[in-house]
């Protein structure tokens, strides 16, 4: 097992570019502790899973990168111990087994209780029809001709009754043939009991980021920082958004595992495909709000919900971006790109894969 001081880090971090602003976060702070960087003797890699080495990188907004966003600034420097995480998203066939163990039923299959659901929505809401009110998920609409405004959503996505993640367009639809595509319509309660059941976690944010930036410690996107290498490297939206999709990467909506080239340390669409569950609470000021002047060691994320958009619910980060991401709207194919669900949301974008830490394999 190989370790490092924190002093030897912190002479990293300062060959780093570092920003400068303080949080209410359940971070370490710095101390001498010793990074982690790889596995003890006599741990193995778990089958479908890769070594991410522990190191110091930056998290959020790289300083080269025109597309960052408010959320995701400023950029700040993470230290983050070693782990174990899944080489690809959690599949189709995967999930199914777990299914068959445990007879699990999912968000998306269950009755739709009124009286919690309105407890997330602003007072006053009228109750749906019953008609409504029915087991389903999101799905996104291709049929979408015209857009009037692009901050209404809801003109490409629809709440398809029976849509979950065996039936992932609706009624009439299925996985057969599918198996090794990643597996949708999962809310964040879904992935955890996945995990509970599998002795794995969902990563941290600064796990997911750390796993995607591969061997180095500042790219833009998995693959390095050329945007023009965007449809041989991912499965995005090619096109005018969210009406015409020219599928130049060979795919218009979701691809098969393994679609696409891995990263330098092999993990498989960390950009693009599906979106990815992580384990952080959405605060729209979190980084904002933190102590750059010192790496913050393994963070977990923001202690308090925060969104201004959306203030009745809790809201989980979610990484990666999806085949629905395009430059013109959200370019979440960047590593540093984050934005936030509902946990008993899922959709026809939305998956998840695993780590597993050092003390879970002991």
């Amino acid at each position: 097992m190989k370790t490092i001081k924190i002093s030897t880090v912190i002479i990293c971090v300062m060959l780093l570019n570092s920003c400068n602003s303080k949080p209410s976060h359940k971070d370490g702070t710095s101390q001498n502790i010793a990074l982690l960087i790889t596995p003890p003797e006599g741990i193995t890699a778990p089958e479908g899973m890769i070594w991410v080495p522990g190191k110091v990188f930056i998290q959020g907004a790289k300083p080269n990168d025109p597309m960052a966003m408010p959320r995701e600034k400023p950029g700040h420097n993470v230290l983050v111990d070693g782990f174990f995480m899944d080489a690809t998203e959690v599949t189709n066939a995967q999930f199914e087994k777990f299914i068959e163990a445990t007879n699990y039923v999912t968000v998306a299959e269950r009755p739709i209780d009124w009286e919690e659901m309105k407890k997330e929505l602003p007072e006053g809401t009228p109750k749906p029809p019953d008609s409504v009110l029915q087991p389903g998920s999101l799905v996104f609409n291709k049929d979408v001709e015209a857009v009037v405004n692009m901050n209404n959503y809801g003109q490409w996505w629809t709440w398809k009754i029976g849509a979950n993640w065996k039936q992932p367009d609706g009624p009439g639809s299925s996985i057969v043939g599918k198996e090794d595509y990643p597996v949708v319509h999962v809310a964040y309660e879904d992935a955890i009991a996945y995990c509970k059941w599998a002795n794995r976690k969902l990563p941290t944010e600064a796990q997911w980021e750390s796993a995607a930036q591969g061997k180095e410690a500042d790219k833009i996107f998995t693959w390095g920082n050329d945007i023009s290498q965007l449809s041989s490297q991912t499965n995005t939206w090619e096109g005018t958004f969210p009406t015409t999709n020219t599928g130049v990467d060979g795919f218009k909506y979701i691809a098969p595992i393994k679609s696409f080239p891995p990263n330098d340390l092999g993990f498989y669409e960390m950009a693009g495909n599906v979106w990815e569950w992580t384990t952080d609470l959405y605060n729209h000021d979190y980084y904002k709000q933190l102590d750059t002047t010192k790496p913050i060691i393994n963070p977990t994320g923001a202690s308090t919900y925060f969104n201004p958009q959306s203030p009745y619910q809790i809201e989980m980060i979610m990484k990666g971006g999806s085949y629905l991401c395009h430059s013109s709207y959200c370019a979440s194919f960047r590593i540093s790109a984050r934005m936030s669900t509902s946990k008993d949301s899922g959709s026809d974008h939305l998956g998840f894969r695993t780590i597993a830490s050092i003390d879970m394999l002991k």
